[in-house]
């Protein structure tokens, strides 16, 4: 189902849905109004699996008819669209803690409107990816906000079972994408122990979003979570989350690391991206890093896994059954450089053991 006031933005978002044989548009709604109307007069079996639901519409808002939707068809998997502002990020963060599983950022005009093919890739994977995900999850239990379904994993092989215990890391990193925000609460609130060692992460976002998703992080975590400053010393039993639109790099400062910001190019089409990241630590904890690749589309993160095994680091990957996208770290997993592939809330309990027995601070 679209939601959205604007006819044109309608019609782009179904012609762009509509190149996917996978996904069929199959109601239309002007406002919130409208929504939970349709949606109350459709059998449980008619229902669409995703709705996209812009956030600001007359008569009823995004917002005001989200709980209205959940409590229609709490199967259903409610994907919010907003502006590219700090205003559109502020009510993009509120939707997510009322129980819409992810967002899509509109481009303004400027940025070409809703016409880029990137736009289209995101659209489409996030729709599709949400879809698979419902379907896993039982129809009877709702996603909480901010919380993804998480099918058990697989066994993982006792060789590699124990191996990121086994690294004592100067420094854990995270790289997350489509799905991110996510994988992000859970893995923040099962990491409920101090760790000794910073936490840096790279989160696809624009800039304004990251802001508001660290806050929302430092709420539920036992961590103390905060975008990235430039210059910053990075304390141990921290969390630090790039900013949207710059790269985050860690360089080593005395005994310890400090943050660095960067305006450099976009790499894999991302500013932040994983990659930069991943670069910059192994030259600066000579290999002594866990990372995680979490659910993302694309492959950011690939080439600086394949640095960071090679100089000695390990690197966990996010198994297929609990990513929105198994691209990122399917592409780790795939390339056979993945220590372990797993659940989200596995990849937390190896963080733990690898990086435990810190003071808070």
């Amino acid at each position: 189902m679209l939601c959205d006031d604007s006819a044109a933005a309608r019609a782009v978002m179904a012609r762009m849905l509509s190149t996917d044989p996978g996904i069929e548009v199959i109601a239309k709604a002007t406002d919130g109004t409208e929504a939970v109307a349709q949606l109350s007069a459709m059998k449980a079996m008619d229902r669409p699996q995703v709705i996209l639901l812009d956030l600001e519409m007359p008569r009823m808002d995004g917002m005001t008819a989200l709980p209205h939707l959940l409590r229609v068809a709490p199967e259903t998997s409610i994907i919010v669209a907003s502006a590219l502002s700090q205003r559109g990020a502020k009510a993009t963060m509120e939707a997510l803690r009322a129980g819409a599983v992810d967002y899509v950022p509109k481009p303004s005009a400027a940025a070409g409107g809703m016409n880029g093919g990137q736009f289209q890739a995101e659209l489409v994977a996030k729709v599709k990816g949400w879809a698979r995900m419902r379907r896993r999850a039982p129809a009877s239990a709702p996603m909480p906000a901010m919380r993804m379904a998480a099918p058990m994993a697989r066994p993982v092989a006792a060789a590699a079972a124990g191996v990121a215990a086994t690294l004592k890391p100067r420094v854990i990193a995270i790289g997350s994408s489509t799905g991110g925000p996510q994988a992000l609460a859970v893995l923040v609130a099962k990491l409920n122990r101090p760790l000794a060692v910073p936490v840096v992460a790279v989160q696809h976002m624009p800039a304004g979003f990251t802001t508001l998703l660290a806050d929302h992080l430092n709420r539920i975590g036992a961590l103390p979570c905060s975008e990235a400053k430039d210059g910053e010393a990075l304390l141990p039993g921290r969390f630090y989350l790039a900013p949207g639109d710059r790269h985050l790099l860690v360089q080593p400062a005395g005994q310890g690391f400090v943050a660095q910001l960067s305006d450099g190019p976009p790499e894999n089409f991302c500013r932040p991206a994983v990659d930069p990241m991943l670069r910059s630590l192994v030259a600066s904890c000579q290999g002594k890093v866990l990372a995680a690749i979490l659910t993302g589309m694309g492959s950011d993160g690939l080439a600086g896994s394949r640095a960071l095994v090679a100089a000695g680091g390990q690197v966990l990957a996010q198994d297929e059954a609990s990513s929105v996208v198994w691209g990122m770290p399917g592409a780790v997993a795939k390339a056979g450089i993945a220590a372990a592939v797993t659940s989200i809330e596995e990849i937390a309990e190896r963080i733990v053991a690898a990086g435990g027995n810190g003071r808070r601070t």
